[in-house]
């Protein structure tokens, strides 16, 4: 994806996400003002100011501007994907990361449908359809990204401070590069770890909605 290329490009080809850690780095993500008013070498900016950066530069709406828009209940943002013709150093066959991504997407729309508590919109993220500014007013507006590990979570590093994340990982995709961004953003992040591609619907509805109550749903 677009966008998902100029991340990495602003972050270079030799950014430890694309290498990969050898050993934990505490750091968790705050906003900039936040350093500015109480400096401390365990917390960081940087993402949160290239996301700021991106959503100036698409003329999107700040945090403060989205909180006053007269919406009601949450958005949980499904970033979907499509089967890719995998790189020659894995298999070069067509791949899926989840295998029954339909089946989970409709599942939790039906939960959604049924809660009481709290008006749940299911929004589906079908960002290889959409424009970038799309794309990012979509992560902005969300209270939880829900998706299979890949490159359109990289636009969590334009989601809002108190967005919840959930990376359904399949066993042949189990890296660290989400839960850091996520970390690195000060985004709170769950994870399932699938024994394969295929997630069970009931397994997905049990977290976010152990997600969702947190959020007072």
């Amino acid at each position: 994806m677009v966008i998902a290329r100029l991340h990495w490009k602003k972050l270079g080809k030799h950014f430890s996400l694309v290498l990969g850690l050898t050993e934990h780095i505490s750091c968790r993500g705050t906003s900039a003002s936040d350093v500015r008013e109480d400096l401390d070498v365990q917390k960081t900016a940087r993402l949160s100011e290239f996301g700021e950066m991106l959503i100036a530069a698409f003329g999107i709406l700040e945090e403060k501007d989205l909180l006053r828009e007269s919406f009601v209940g949450h958005n949980v943002l499904f970033v979907r994907r499509e089967d890719y013709l995998a790189h020659p150093r894995h298999s070069g066959k067509i791949e899926s990361r989840l295998s029954n991504e339909q089946e989970v997407f409709d599942a939790i729309k039906v939960w959604a449908a049924n809660q009481e508590r709290c008006k749940i919109n299911v929004v589906n993220g079908l960002f290889a359809h959409m424009r970038v500014k799309e794309q990012l007013q979509a992560i902005r507006k969300a209270s939880v990204v829900i998706g299979a590990h890949g490159a359109g979570l990289t636009h969590l590093v334009a989601a809002r401070r108190k967005t919840r994340v959930l990376e359904i990982i399949s066993s042949m995709y189990r890296r660290p590069h989400f839960a850091l961004i996520s970390e690195w953003k000060g985004l709170e992040y769950h994870a399932i770890n699938l024994a394969g591609s295929y997630a069970k619907p009931a397994m997905v509805i049990d977290e976010l909605s152990s997600i969702m109550s947190g959020l007072g749903c």
